[in-house]
């Protein structure tokens, strides 16, 4: 299993210059496997798959074509997206020094959930010349229902092999999972388990069965998964290891968070997760959360992962590892992270680079027990924001406190299930990946190896990168923000105090 999954001791090095098996005995940069290459990217418009189109056009400046699979959306066509996706900060560095290299972006109008991904046989002549696949395509919400998650996650990935094996000149397949494919299992190594269902099976199911039916068995087939979508991602792998035939490999990432380094520290362009967790700390309106405190929460910088799926089509073009190699791209198991110390973390930047959008003095704790966090939640949660909105009605203004109360906390329902297990990852595959890259000269290029970073220092970039991106607060108005959160601590000394008297004063007459 070792060797299959490319570890073979036999293989020559070929980044060792005195292997003798190294013919050239050349230094081997990983940006010249892109060199002339043409790459089609799936889910180029979301958050990986932006990163991974700005890394691959700055980083590896020979690539020829990088074509991305784009489909109408919110009244857009694909012409009107791909003009907005080229407007995105995220491509400012290229924008400033080499504005050219966008130009090799070319979108291909598509689907991911149609046979053919959607794409018209003139432009599938065009994928032909394709050297390299990235497919990040999937949805990626909790609550998706089973159907939508399977046509997406499943059959979408179905398709795109398909396809794929009309690529004659495909060096590298990279499919992006998730390291919680697997989620049922407490130890995870990097292979890909059999799957609880047949993937076919389960897709003719969810186009047979009417929706409404299907939600009614979603949580029957579920099983074991918190999820449709680490079902479907589980099943999509099963799907991927049964092409071997093609050059494929699987990269799977943890919760993926903000950039570490590029293409901005702290970039970040969505609220998915554990981000809404750190923006809502931030303004002091997430103060308690149901969750095991001493359990590693594993996160991996956006960056990481988009470098970890360069570098494993670079390893599957010119290392030819083995049959489907599996990444786990994960920190748990090199520099773990509990969830108590992130917390405090989020707490010590919060107050110490507060946004002007603060609500309530910056503070947070966990608890183990349901009842305290039901009674946290009410009084610290629901309580505020309903005087809040009390307060708003009173001004002629909308109140929308408790219902932000409200969807926040079906967001953190749909985390509890990650917040109290805990997952050991093997990273076998990953150290096998690390070391050879760290032999090419241009390694350094392509950081992947989360070992290498200060917790302290990322969740500060990373709550800068929440103000900045997301709450579109410069730091200019970091004076002001000081100043206001001065005041929200006096206000919240003085409402402890006035808590605590009536308290005193309550137990006291119960005791006379």
């Amino acid at each position: 299993m070792e060797c299959l999954n490319g570890n073979d001791p036999m293989q020559a090095n070929y980044n060792d210059p005195n292997d003798p098996m190294n013919l050239n005995g050349q230094e081997e940069k990983i940006a010249d496997y892109f060199q002339d290459s043409v790459i089609l990217v799936t889910g180029g418009t979301g958050f990986v798959g932006k990163a991974l189109l700005e890394k691959l056009l700055r980083s590896c400046p020979g690539i020829n074509t990088i074509y991305v699979l784009m489909r109408p959306k919110r009244g857009l066509s694909v012409e009107q997206r791909y003009k907005e996706l080229l407007k995105n900060q995220v491509f400012d560095r290229i924008r400033a020094r080499w504005p050219e290299r966008l130009s090799k972006l070319y979108p291909i109008t598509g689907d991911v959930s149609a046979p053919n991904l959607g794409v018209s046989p003139e432009q599938q002549l065009l994928l032909k010349r394709c050297h390299t696949v990235f497919h990040s395509a999937a949805t990626v919400k909790f609550t998706e229902p089973l159907h939508a998650a399977a046509g997406l996650n499943v059959q979408g990935t179905a398709y795109l092999l398909k396809l794929a094996g009309d690529m004659p000149v495909l060096k590298a397949l990279v499919h992006v999972s998730t390291a919680y494919s697997n989620a049922p299992r407490s130890h995870i190594e990097e292979r890909v388990y059999p799957p609880p269902y047949d993937p076919e099976s389960i897709v003719k199911c969810t186009k047979m069965l009417p929706a409404a039916t299907l939600d009614i068995i979603a949580e029957s087939l579920q099983g074991e998964h918190p999820n449709p979508y680490t079902l479907t991602k589980a099943l999509a792998e099963s799907i991927v290891y049964s092409h071997t035939e093609l050059p494929v490999c699987i990269v799977r990432p943890s919760i993926v968070t903000a950039a570490y380094q590029e293409p901005f520290p702290g970039w970040i362009d969505n609220v998915y997760g554990v981000t809404g967790i750190i923006m809502e700390i931030s303004r002091g309106t997430y103060r308690s959360g149901y969750c095991r405190e001493r359990y590693v929460v594993d996160l991996v910088p956006v960056d990481m992962v988009v470098n970890s799926c360069i570098l494993a089509a670079w390893r599957q073009g010119c290392k030819k590892p083995g049959r489907c190699p599996v990444y786990n791209v994960t920190s748990g198991s090199i520099n773990p992270l509990q969830w108590g110390y992130f917390t405090k973390l989020c707490v010590k930047w919060a107050r110490e680079n507060p946004t002007k959008y603060v609500m309530w003095y910056p503070n947070f704790a966990f608890t183990e027990s349901r009842f305290m966090n039901t009674f946290w939640e009410i009084s610290c949660h629901f309580l505020p924001a309903f005087l809040y909105d009390l307060l708003l009605r009173a001004q002629g203004r909308k109140a929308i406190m408790m219902k932000l109360a409200r969807r926040f906390k079906m967001a953190a329902a749909t985390g509890e299930y990650f917040a109290n297990n805990e997952w050991q990852f093997g990273i076998s595959e990953l150290t096998a990946l690390h070391n050879e890259a760290s032999a090419a000269s241009d390694s350094n290029s392509f950081a992947h190896w989360p070992g290498e970073f200060s917790w302290e220092s990322y969740i500060g970039s990373y709550m800068l990168g929440i103000r900045r991106y997301i709450l579109k607060d410069s730091t200019d108005s970091l004076p002001q923000a000081r100043n206001k959160l001065k005041r929200l601590y006096w206000v919240h000394r003085l409402f402890q105090m006035a808590t605590g008297y009536y308290i005193f004063r309550f137990l006291a007459g119960r005791l006379r």
